[in-house]
């Protein structure tokens, strides 16, 4: 079976930086942190960790009334980001409307805001008098893919992976899958996320937060570092364009990018403690699905959490497969862990960096663990002529996911 080459023709992002992916890749190669201190945090009793990356006031009236009802703070995110991505891939209304253009974005629970804020009013006399009816469409497992579908009118599929920390990685890996086999023309992939202090305190009680840098927040998260101490939650949102490579040259779409490869597998070893074996093995399913050896790649994306058991199972896996010449970095030092929407947010970041032949560093990495010590990590930002590049996501659950992606040449295109 033939399967069509897949390439990534639009990007957008809102994210603890602000809307758009030019604010976020300027901030990330100035090298600044997105993560403050929130003041709500400290207000709720046990919870010991202080702060967050929380997107700056934006405004949402862009998006008509008769959508926004609708949505939530993490469908809001999902909607800029996908009009960003549709403006910068060119694509037109009839396109969009059409059934050949469909919506994969997923977040990790539906909006946890607006059921704390159901249950608050619920719980205070047991009655649904003052229920609206807008509730279940922010709470549905589907909501912000179907949000944005219903605001932009998007006429194919209508997809909701929900895996944690992997959703993003696994929207765009089978957004490919769905355009390489022919079901979809087009496809708009990614994840979001809003910060509510349940999803705090979930890292808080499983001993995988932040808890020591609450007066000085810029320093937290630090993946890889010998004085991490957890992961800092954060939000946003991130989408991507893919496209078959036939469609884009037809329409003379800009290309920035192909996805050339994907692999997602379960670890059952532990469903909170990851494995490098499973972690390894995944890196290599995708290298295989895009025909590659180890020693082809340039780069690799890290998920890098900051946690204590994660990093070094990461950093062992990546060893394993790539040795220690590979240059590797994560983007949690910058943005914080935007949970579903990491996936698309970072590999976003990855393609502007393929695009700027720039690799951009750890940020907080000062001195690496001696656990994490086995790869060549990137402590300072590097001009480098970088081709393929691994973008690995994993989810609390035992769920990984990897992702290969070229840069784009005309070249490539003209060989075609």
């Amino acid at each position: 079976m033939s399967l069509s080459r897949v390439v990534i023709t639009g990007l957008g992002a809102v994210s603890p930086y602000g809307v758009g992916v030019e604010t976020l890749y300027a901030a990330m190669a100035q090298g600044r942190s997105a993560v403050t201190e929130h003041p709500e945090l400290k207000a709720i009793k046990g919870l010991r960790c202080h702060i967050a990356g929380l997107v700056p006031d934006l405004d949402a009236k862009e998006i008509p009334r008769k959508h926004r009802r609708t949505m939530s703070r993490m469908s809001v995110f999902a909607v800029l980001a996908a009009m960003e991505a549709l403006e910068s891939a060119r694509i037109d209304e009839a396109l969009r409307r059409s059934e050949q253009t469909g919506v994969i974005i997923g977040t990790t629970v539906g909006s946890p805001q607006t059921l704390q804020d159901f249950f608050a009013e619920y719980l205070r006399d047991f009655s649904i008098e003052q229920v609206k009816s807008s509730l279940f469409f922010k709470i549905m497992g589907h909501t912000c893919a179907a949000n944005v579908a219903q605001a932009l009118g998007i006429g194919g599929r209508v997809m909701a992976p929900s895996a944690a920390c992997a959703t993003g990685a696994q929207a765009i890996g089978l957004g490919y899958e769905a355009i390489a086999l022919g079901r979809q023309r087009i496809m708009l992939c990614g994840g979001a996320e809003e910060l509510h202090p349940l999803t705090v305190a979930i890292f808080d009680i499983i001993n995988a937060a932040s808890t020591g840098y609450n007066s000085d927040p810029g320093s937290s998260p630090r993946p890889f570092e010998a004085r991490r101490d957890g992961t800092v939650c954060s939000e946003g949102g991130g989408v991507l364009v893919l496209e078959s490579l036939d469609s884009a040259l037809d329409r003379g779409a800009p290309i920035l990018a192909e996805i050339i490869g994907f692999a997602s597998n379960s670890d059952t070893t532990n469903i909170s403690t990851p494995d490098p074996g499973r972690i390894e093995q995944c890196m290599r399913l995708a290298l295989a699905d895009a025909g590659l050896d180890p020693g082809q790649v340039d780069y690799v994306n890290a998920h890098a959490t900051a946690t204590e058991l994660g990093d070094p199972a990461e950093c062992l896996a990546i060893a394993r497969l790539f040795g220690d010449a590979v240059p590797v970095s994560g983007f949690k030092g910058h943005l914080g862990h935007t949970l579903a929407a990491s996936g698309a947010l970072e590999l976003i970041a990855v393609v502007r960096m393929l695009q700027d032949g720039l690799c951009l560093p750890t940020l907080n990495l000062d001195q690496p663990d001696p656990e994490c010590a086995m790869v060549r990590h990137v402590q300072a930002p590097e001009p480098r002529v970088m081709d393929i590049a691994v973008k690995n996501n994993f989810a609390l659950g035992g769920v990984n996911a990897s992702l290969i992606v070229r840069k784009f040449s005309q070249d490539a295109a003209t060989h075609y």
